[in-house]
């Protein structure tokens, strides 16, 4: 075929693609609009250490937006009225993390604090969304090694070899298309946002505020890009760069350098001479700590040690990701230097932090895998997922190359059903970020990106913190007064702002 004729070919694939993700975006947000809104039946359902008035409900929503004649899934969706009906302005949406975290759990984790600072303003709600927690959930029937945190995050082998993680990943996107079927393939950021939507019109609210932290960020600026006409007050806490050709897979990139600006927050506290009562200083300074973590990480790869949950070892990944998990909040520190030196020490058997001890629960690791992959398609070439790691690994040692490791998204077996949606600077401007300088998740470079895409929508309030969620998280006063006045009040900073530790 001639070259021209090849192009022309290509051109007109391309065209009827474009064309056929925009009808069924716009189909499925036609029928999102025009579906008549459910009517909640409200029980009490107290989380443990939550508020005493928490509430639950079920929504209904269709599986398909473009065919609400279809099957039909049940999210669980909660709330918390205002205890003070005569200052009540709105409601206040909670837009969990994730993929895969609990709205409901959220509300009863954050609830007390959050009504204190609210002041009776609003009735708080938050939703599990499709395949989370209480609602409709799907499973693919994925092997406990399979599910363990440490393979599900995909780290290379000790000298960066990748053919494990390539053998795992075909595996578990085999696994989630036999058995995940159309409700899998539904958990997608797109759907949550017309779950949002509709959770708002079964409400009986013409508007939202909204506090969404990390993932949910991205979801929050999803909404306010989809729904511009139903956003009140937003707050975006932890935010990811919105990069509509990568979306989780830039985010998971982002972790590598992310790490790195993160860890010496860990490298003062583990050296500081507080330490020593405690029997957790690992260095004399601060510039110690990092070659000792990279070389018992080193050891570890060679000769995992025996941990105090049979058939489960601390190898170097595990270690590697212990260090992840830690970063997110100064909280964790101790767990992460106590396992450092019993995993130092010949006599001592070292206790693995819940999260890598046991496997994540299939039901979880579908909804991780599913809305990641669903939202937007990866590059599915070995050679170049080698390459990546073997670059990364030189530049990022304390990540060894997971960040930019291949995952099951190579081998997903259907294309996502719609383009991922481009941030912009288009609506109100009524959005305030808030961020840590050193996230080890969500960095500021990549919060930043999100900042740039809002434009004049949004103003941005930098926290001089380390971890990951700022907004009554961290102690930082500065930052938590920005986010509850612009709640409360309305009032925004005029310009972007930083809040010093």
């Amino acid at each position: 075929m001639p070259t021209y004729a090849r192009r022309a070919l290509l051109l007109a694939l391309s065209t009827t693609v474009v064309a056929s993700t925009l009808t069924a975006t716009a189909t499925a947000t036609a029928t999102a609009a025009t579906t008549p809104a459910p009517v909640l039946t409200w029980r009490s359902c107290v989380q443990p250490g939550g508020p005493a008035e928490q509430e639950c409900a079920e929504l209904p929503v269709p599986l398909d937006y473009r065919d609400p004649d279809g099957p039909w899934l049940t999210l669980a969706v909660s709330r918390l009225r205002s205890e003070r009906p005569e200052a009540r302005r709105g409601t206040l949406l909670l837009i969990p993390g994730g993929p895969g975290g609990s709205g409901v759990q959220r509300l009863g984790q954050k609830g007390v604090a959050l009504r204190k600072e609210m002041a009776g303003a609003y009735d708080i709600v938050s939703l599990d969304p499709r395949g989370v927690g209480g609602s409709t959930r799907a499973s693919c029937g994925l092997s406990e090694d399979d599910r363990h945190l440490v393979n599900l995050r995909s780290w290379p082998g000790p000298n960066g070899e990748i053919a494990e993680n390539v053998a795992r990943s075909r595996r578990i996107a085999d696994a989630c298309d036999r058995q995940g079927g159309a409700v899998l393939r539904s958990f997608t950021t797109a759907n949550e946002v017309r779950d949002i939507d509709r959770f708002r019109q079964a409400l009986g609210e013409e508007k939202l505020s909204a506090w969404g932290i990390s993932y949910g960020t991205y979801v929050g600026a999803v909404y306010a890009q989809k729904y511009p006409q139903h956003t009140d007050r937003w707050v975006l806490d932890s935010s990811g760069d919105p990069d509509p050709a990568r979306v989780a897979r830039g985010w998971q990139a982002n972790m590598a350098a992310a790490a790195d600006d993160r860890f010496p927050d860990f490298a003062a506290w583990a050296a500081d001479p507080a330490r020593e009562s405690e029997g957790l200083r690992l260095g004399e300074r601060p510039e110690d700590i990092r070659p000792l973590f990279l070389a018992l990480a080193s050891g570890l790869d060679r000769r995992p040690k025996e941990s105090t949950t049979p058939g489960v070892p601390l190898t170097g990944n595990r270690l590697r990701q212990a260090l992840q998990n830690a970063l997110y909040s100064d909280a964790s520190f101790p767990q992460l230097a106590r396992l450092i030196r019993t995993a130092q020490n010949p006599a001592e058997t070292p206790a693995l932090p819940a999260d890598l001890a046991q496997p994540v629960p299939d039901q979880d690791a579908a909804v991780i895998a599913g809305v990641i992959c669903n939202d937007v398609r990866w590059p599915a070439s070995i050679p170049a997922f080698e390459r990546a790691v073997a670059a990364d690994r030189v530049r990022h040692p304390l990540t060894a190359g997971m960040p930019a490791n291949i995952f099951p998204c190579a081998f997903w077996k259907d294309a996502p059903v719609e383009k991922p949606t481009r941030i912009t600077a288009e609506g109100p401007s009524n959005i305030l970020m808030i961020q840590n300088l050193r996230d080890p998740s969500t960095p500021y470079f990549g919060a930043q990106k999100m900042r740039q895409a809002l434009g004049g929508r949004a103003r941005l309030v930098a926290t001089g913190h380390g971890g990951h969620g700022a907004y009554l998280a961290n102690g930082n006063a500065c930052g938590d007064r920005a986010v509850t006045d612009f709640l409360t009040t309305g009032h925004r900073p005029k310009q972007d702002t930083y809040c010093a530790d």
